[in-house]
């Protein structure tokens, strides 16, 4: 991935990439600077959390689908296994996506992960126990969509080698065809 953000293009959805970001920075802000505003453990986790899990929600099913065009979901079918599904737009939608946009989303999403664990490390090194409940809360929601969003871009990725390969398939064989009916 790029470090440095597209050149000469604006955001296509600036509100959707500001709600992106928002609860990621306000999850781990409230977490940093908790200490000045409450001395409760019970409100630090409550709200980190709830920050947490609205970062979950949002990119899960907003900026997910709007900045990079991809959705994931898991449900448990008839036998009790669990299954991923995913949808992704067409080749040509997915080529219109703006490279902005995208490059927000996926350098937000790993590096929310990272900061989650440098936290963990350091709650770690302080003996927080409760401190790491808190980040491996919060870790857990951000690598589950790290986790969904890739195996969504993988299939995606999957998918338009397959339509590509099956229309340059069925393309040689109406040649082929059609070459063969005129002799």
């Amino acid at each position: 991935m790029d470090l440095n953000p597209p050149p000469g293009e604006n955001y296509a959805n600036p509100r959707i990439c500001f709600f992106h970001v928002l609860f990621k920075a306000g999850a781990l802000a409230f977490y940093i600077l908790s200490a000045l505003f409450s001395d409760s453990f019970v409100i630090i986790f409550v709200v980190t959390v709830l920050l947490a899990a609205l970062d979950f929600w949002v990119v899960k099913n907003v900026s997910g689908r709007i900045l990079v065009g991809l959705r994931w979901w898991n449900e448990i079918d008839d036998n009790g296994e669990s299954v991923w599904k995913f949808e992704c737009l067409d080749q040509e939608a997915l080529a219109r996506m703006n490279k902005k946009d995208s490059w927000l989303f996926w350098w937000t999403l790993y590096l929310t992960a990272v900061v989650w664990i440098f936290f963990g490390i350091f709650s770690l090194i302080r003996f927080q126990a409760d401190y790491l409940l808190v980040v491996g809360v919060c870790l857990t929601l951000s690598i589950a969509n790290i986790v969904g969003f890739t195996k969504c871009r993988k299939d995606a990725k999957k998918q338009i080698q397959q339509f590509a390969s099956q229309t340059i398939a069925n393309r040689f064989s109406s040649t082929l065809q059609s070459a063969f009916s005129v002799v």
